[in-house]
């Protein structure tokens, strides 16, 4: 982590974004939190989950547009707007303004896929590859470590001030992020980057005519390419039940544990803890077993940890989120990881667009029937249930790790700066896992 982390371009950018992970780890749960104090009903509360990754339904448009755009530029709107966006929030004021939390979480929930997206490409053409892992590890640790105080200090400053007082931290972070992101010199332009092969006018036309084929490119690259497929598979069935749990933990508290809604904040917190130690050793783990090993060990540790929340025990309740919090980093990293390795440049927004849709597609699904399930079902039973199809998941995703195999030690490899030809850069070969890009217009 070290290493990346000496790379004065990268450095500006991690700077940057822990002031918007900040901002986010302080309002994601602080929302929920809000709209359960204000309904009482842990339906509405995971409902703000759902709002938050409804958008995401939206991402094979997002990434063909992230693809048209210069990164720097673009993650720096998308944070400002972002800051303007969370505004309305002054105005509410009683469960009538419900409205209000619902439309800003959803505004929130896509300029949050526009990030995110952003930033996958702008990893990508900042790192070399062999330090691709050990940069999606490094964001992952500071994500992760954020959840130590980012749910505390967000529900302490709700229950001692009011939702607006999360307003304003929300704003000055994403405002924050926006001004070191787009300070003069923090990032290469287009033409000191590393690109993929350049079209010609001719194609680019041909390429606006075709563009609701653009649209899906993503997804065709997705389908096509055997380990991200497999990848794609297991962790959409993880997703799918894993969506369950943003609801059910209201419950485990109120029902289980018998606390404040705000106690879900120190459960989260405690994650943190487990996130943060996946996050710190989810490189190493990478180079051991490869992206496909390391995304099928944080999908199945997942697993025992939900198993464990079907018995309503404190103890035991902070062992299980220890071991979710371990999950979600390993399986990020061993995800992203293999996205931007095999995807060539020209298509990585559409591709990691569509792989965040694919994911988060099911787990938008099984969140909003959470909200009916925790209502119908004993949420101990339903705990049980995501227990064993993460379980199942893994399973399939540890089988297939032979299609990317650990890569070993890192290495420096000699990478061209600049194209002598209409050929592709070695770059390009690295970054695609070894094999040439197919032929794509964009």
């Amino acid at each position: 982590m070290r290493t990346v982390l000496s790379r004065p371009d990268f450095r500006l950018l991690f700077g940057g974004l822990l002031a918007s992970m900040t901002a986010e780890s302080i309002l994601l749960l602080a929302l929920a939190v809000w709209v359960k104090d204000l309904t009482g009903s842990d339906g509405h509360a995971g409902a703000t989950i759902f709002a938050i990754l409804a958008p995401r339904m939206l991402a094979p448009l997002v990434g063909w547009f992230v693809d048209r755009c210069p990164g720097r530029p673009l993650f720096v709107i998308t944070n400002l707007a972002t800051a303007l966006l969370l505004t309305p929030l002054f105005a509410v004021r009683d469960a009538g303004d419900m409205w209000i939390l619902y439309a800003v979480a959803a505004s929130y929930g896509l300029s949050n896929l526009t990030i995110g997206t952003v930033l996958s490409r702008l990893v990508r053409e900042l790192v070399p590859p062999d330090l691709l892992g050990e940069a999606n590890g490094a964001l992952q640790t500071a994500r992760q470590g954020l959840r130590l105080i980012g749910p505390l200090a967000g529900a302490g400053l709700y229950l001692a001030l009011g939702g607006w007082l999360l307003v304003v931290v929300g704003i000055v972070g994403f405002l924050l992020a926006a001004v070191v992101v787009g300070t003069p010199r923090t990032l290469p332009g287009p033409s000191e980057l590393p690109a993929g092969p350049r079209e010609s006018p001719a194609a680019t036309a041909t390429a606006r005519l075709r563009w609701p084929e653009e649209l899906i490119a993503g997804l065709r690259h997705l389908a096509g390419e055997p380990a991200l497929r497999r990848a794609l598979l297991g962790y959409g069935l993880g997703s799918l039940v894993m969506g369950f749990t943003e609801t059910l933990i209201f419950a485990y508290v109120d029902r289980g544990l018998g606390r404040d809604p705000a106690f879900v904040s120190v459960l989260f917190t405690t994650q943190g803890i487990g996130g943060l130690v996946g996050g710190l050793f989810s490189a190493a783990v990478l180079r051991r077993v490869g992206e496909l090993g390391t995304l099928a060990l944080g999908v199945a540790l997942f697993g025992p940890a939900a198993l464990l929340l079907a018995y309503p025990n404190l103890w035991l309740g902070l062992v299980a989120v220890l071991m979710a919090g371990l999950s979600l980093p390993l399986s990020m990293v061993g995800l992203h990881t293999l996205i931007q390795r095999r995807t060539p440049a020209e298509l990585l927004g559409r591709v990691a667009a569509a792989a965040e849709a694919v994911v988060r597609f099911p787990q938008t699904v099984s969140i909003g029937m959470g909200a009916l399930i925790v209502a119908l079902l004993d949420y101990r039973l339903v705990f049980v249930a995501v227990g064993l199809v993460t379980l199942l998941a893994g399973n399939h995703l540890w089988r297939g790790r032979h299609l990317s195999p650990p890569s070993g030690p890192a290495t420096r490899p000699r990478i061209p700066t600049q194209r002598s030809g209409p050929g592709v850069a070695d770059h390009d070969v690295v970054a695609s896992g070894g094999r040439l890009p197919e032929a794509t217009t964009s």
